[in-house]
Formats: C-alpha cells, structure tokens, sequence
C-alpha cells in the first residue's frame, strides 16, 4: 500500500552505505498541520538514493511512499520509504517509474540493520 504527502523540504542527510552493499539517504520534510509543524524523516533506498540529488532545503515536493517495520533484537523500527518525489519547485526530482523500489517480500539482509 502506498501513501502520499506533500510538504517543505527541510533538511538532506548525507547518503549511508552499510555491508553488503546497501545503501539509503534520509531527508527531512516539514508539513504545516494547522498551527503546528509536524515533520517527517524519510529514506530512499538503492537506485532511489539518485531521487534526494537534486533536491534543496525550501523545496515544496509531494513525496509517494510505503511504511515498512522491521524487527531487530527484539525491537521494531518503522520506516518510511520515498520512491517518488515531485514537486512545484523547480529543484524538485521524479522518478523514472511509478513503482517501489522493492516488493514487499524483498528483504535486506546485512549484519548490521539498515535504519
């Protein structure tokens, strides 16, 4: 099931490789909920790392994206993974295809967890 949502971007991380080969990059959008600011740590994951590239802090984007959880050591981590990302700013990055980067049966396996 995919979700969409639409927002300021906030803050970019820089991209992290882990053992294996996997890799991921994080940002950070900001959505304005009535009086607050509610935010939200995205990742991009394998050949959707390219899709945070071309984007910059103030960017309005609307980002596609699946809630994944996983367990490790007894704890669950949930994440929320971009796999499109388009925007009215003139910055802002789509992805060649509409379609996740993984189905839902992928798994990563790596000795250390990817979050």
């Amino acid at each position: 099931m995919s979700f969409e949502i639409s927002g300021t971007i906030k803050s970019i991380f820089p991209e992290q490789t882990f053992k294996g080969g996997f890799n991921k990059r994080e940002f950070l959008l900001s959505k304005k909920d009535g009086k607050f600011e509610q935010e939200f740590n995205f990742e991009c994951v394998k050949d959707k790392v390219e899709l945070v590239d071309h984007l910059k802090e103030g960017d309005a984007v609307s980002v596609s994206f699946d809630i994944r959880c996983r367990e490790w050591q007894g704890k669950y981590f949930t994440n929320l993974v971009a796999w499109k990302i388009t925007g009215s700013g003139q910055n802002a990055s789509d992805s060649s295809g509409d379609e996740p980067p993984f189905a839902p049966e992928d798994t990563v396996l790596d000795e250390e967890p990817p979050f």
